[in-house]
C-alpha cells in the first residue's frame, strides 16, 4: 500500500484518539470549575456536555479538513514528517481550543462574582453649587 495511505490512516487514529482522550480528562476534570463558575451542578452538567460536543464537532472537523496533504509522500521518512506536522498542528488546535474555554468562562466568572457583590459606588457627577460667602459681621456697637 501508498506510504501516503499508511499515512492518513494513523493520522486519523492519532487524531481522534488524542480527540476523545483530552476530550474525556478536559469534562471529567473541568466539572469542578464548571460548577464554580456557574454555582448550580445540573447547570455545570449541561454546559459540560455542550462544551465537550463542541469540542467533538471543532476539533474532528479540523482533522478531516487538515487531512488532505499536497506533500509527495513516497517514502517512510517523507510520511513521518508530514505526519508528525499534522499531528502538531492537531495539538495546537486542541490547545487553543481549550485555553478559550478557560478564558471566557474565567471572564463569565468574574462577572458573574462582581455581579453578587453589588456594584461599585458611582463616580461623582460633578461638585456642589458653591454658596456665596457670607458678608464678614459688622463688630458690636459700643455704648
Amino acid at each position: 500500500m501508498d506510504p501516503k495511505v499508511w499515512m492518513y490512516l494513523l493520522y486519523l487514529a492519532v487524531s481522534v484518539g488524542l480527540t476523545v482522550w483530552v476530550a474525556t480528562t478536559l469534562s471529567r476534570n473541568g466539572r469542578v470549575f464548571l460548577e464554580d463558575v456557574f454555582d448550580d451542578p445540573r447547570l455545570a452538567g449541561a454546559v459540560n456536555q455542550l462544551l465537550v460536543m463542541g469540542f467533538y464537532l471543532l476539533n474532528l472537523g479540523y482533522v478531516t479538513f487538515a487531512m488532505r496533504s499536497s506533500a509527495q509522500v513516497e517514502d517512510t521518512s517523507t510520511a513521518l514528517e508530514t505526519f508528525s506536522t499534522k499531528i502538531g498542528l492537531v495539538l495546537l488546535v486542541l490547545g487553543i481550543l481549550h485555553f478559550c474555554n478557560v478564558y471566557f468562562l474565567g471572564r463569565y466568572r468574574r462577572g458573574r462574582i462582581r455581579q453578587q457583590q453589588g456594584q461599585p459606588p458611582l463616580p461623582p457627577a460633578g461638585r456642589l453649587p458653591q454658596h456665596p460667602p457670607r458678608p464678614p459681621m459688622a463688630p458690636p456697637a459700643r455704648a
